[in-house]
């Protein structure tokens, strides 16, 4: 039986791979904010087969309590095998351009908190000697566009710290996942026009916890997305700063 950590769990995609991992009668560490939505979702993953439920409700922006929140779990649950952080918010990308207060809950939503819990995790994951980190990251990372560069730019900030970490932590037994997700209906995205490059959330499911058996290092989702994203890196800049995208 597996213990899986799922970082942000009120999430819709994380409430979906968490469903999973139930239907497998693994063992869940649910964290979140919202406490009673934490336990609308424990009760339901029971009774979808999970064999033990837990969760700590708990802001995630809170920096100065991860390192005890962390050395709290592997204390209670001595090994931890998969952490999944699905937390994050899209923000206002407009009031982000020129507001500090809403461009700095985009960057510590999006990168610091997840920067900082990671910096405890991997260190417990090293003394355990193995162990996978998925991270739910971003297309948006890939180039910086007009539309969300701020958002984008937290999103390019965790691919090269994943990419870095993983670089780090090979040799230790420890495998590191980045998640290059594109848009997907969730009620995140509910303000968003819906087209068909938007995926679903219980079919990036399958595909996060698939990637995480396989230890892939970064995969995208839907898959689609890797060769969009080939064509919009290969616009010259001289042509793309010109697009209103």
């Amino acid at each position: 039986m597996k213990k899986i950590l799922v970082i942000g769990a009120t999430s819709a995609i994380a409430q979906e791979v968490a469903k999973l991992y139930a239907a497998n009668s693994e063992e869940l560490i649910l964290w979140g904010r919202n406490s009673e939505m934490l336990h609308i979702i424990s009760q339901d993953l029971l009774v979808r087969g999970g064999k033990k439920i837990s969760s700590i409700s708990h802001d995630l922006n809170d920096l100065a309590i991860h390192e005890s929140k962390i050395n709290e779990i592997w204390n209670t649950h001595s090994k931890i095998d998969i952490v999944l952080l699905a937390h994050g918010v899209l923000g206002n990308p407009r009031k982000a351009e020129v507001n500090q207060a809403e461009m700095l809950h985009l960057l510590n939503s999006n990168f610091v908190s997840h920067v900082s819990l990671l910096t405890f995790i991997s260190q417990k994951m090293v003394q355990q000697g193995f162990g996978t980190i998925a991270v739910i990251s971003s297309v948006a990372g890939d180039r910086g566009k007009q539309s969300n560069y701020v958002y984008g730019s937290a999103k390019a900030g965790m691919t090269a710290y994943t990419d870095g970490l993983r670089n780090r932590l090979f040799p230790t037994g420890v495998h590191v996942l980045n998640l290059k997700l594109g848009p997907v209906d969730t009620p995140m995205t509910k303000d968003h026009k819906k087209t068909a490059l938007f995926g679903k959330a219980p079919s990036v499911a399958k595909g996060i916890v698939s990637a995480i058996e396989k230890k892939k290092n970064t995969v995208y989702l839907p898959m689609i997305w890797r060769y969009i994203m080939i064509i919009i890196n290969s616009i010259p800049e001289a042509v793309f700063k010109r697009l209103k995208i």
